[in-house]
């Protein structure tokens, strides 16, 4: 074992110690359970990726701490309980990976990561307690946009797909047109139904061009709060509520904002 490994199996070693510390002499650690703990854990996790849409080196560092807290803490928890323990978590993690990557561990050949993304879902259906199903692996609660991708992606990957991947700004403008057309009737399911085909379609697009919708709109998110922002903050210097100022006058801070 390197000196490197063995200092990172040391830092785990103490991070489970302490942990157990918490649990035994901690009220609020003591009471904590997988329900309780539950909220809390989306929320790292959220926390986790808007620190790697900002880049952030040092709050990625703290995120992935605060997940991993989580982590050790639901094997603690199932460990109390004679279920399971980080190292059975550790083990079926090992296993699982060892399965999916034949390529590396067993006889099979993939020289690209599409070649391995191909595999990919039919190793999944043979795994044992796997997927029945393709589409089964998508977690319901995943977030509609992210939601699509994984969906697109998983269908890509069983072999349905466009042939060229220029097909689909064809059926873009087609949901666009039926989306328009819905409007003009102002029916507000047939609306809604065409808005949703609209941002499917868009998202497959991004999909084969290789671009993450959900990074993508996070950082228009955070492009428009910044600008905004700034909108607001010269606002003030005027002396001016938003409110109180026309659009017009908003444009030229809006296109000073894009400038910085």
């Amino acid at each position: 074992m390197s000196n490197k490994r063995e200092s990172q199996m040391q830092a785990f070693g103490r991070l489970l110690d302490i942990l157990d510390e918490l649990r035994e002499k901690c009220p609020w650690d003591r009471k904590q359970t997988n329900e309780s703990l539950r909220a809390n854990t989306i929320e790292e996790t959220y926390e986790l990726c808007e620190a790697i849409i900002k880049d952030d080196v040092s709050g990625i560092k703290k995120e992935l701490g605060d997940v991993l807290l989580h982590i050790i803490f639901y094997a603690k928890i199932a460990d109390e309980k004679g279920q399971f323990d980080i190292a059975d978590v550790c083990n079926a993690l090992r296993d699982k990976l060892i399965f999916r990557h034949p390529h590396v561990f067993g006889t099979e050949k993939a020289s690209t990561s599409g070649q391995v993304e191909q595999n990919w879902e039919q190793i999944k259906l043979r795994e044992k307690g796997g997927n029945k199903t393709v589409l089964e692996g998508v977690p319901a609660s995943l977030p509609s946009v992210v939601k699509a991708h994984r969906i697109q992606d998983k269908a890509r990957n069983a072999g349905f797909d466009w042939e060229q991947k220029e097909d689909v700004w064809d059926k873009v403008r087609e949901e666009f047109t039926e989306l328009e057309q819905e409007i003009s009737s102002m029916n507000p399911e047939r609306m809604e139904a065409e808005f949703g085909d609209l941002f499917f379609s868009l998202i497959n697009a991004a999909r084969l061009y290789k671009i993450n919708p959900d990074n993508a709109l996070e950082r228009t998110n955070q492009k428009f709060i910044k600008r905004f922002n700034y909108i607001e903050q010269k606002a003030r210097e005027t002396g001016k509520s938003l409110k109180e100022m026309t659009l017009e006058e908003m444009e030229v801070f809006w296109q000073e904002a894009k400038g910085k």
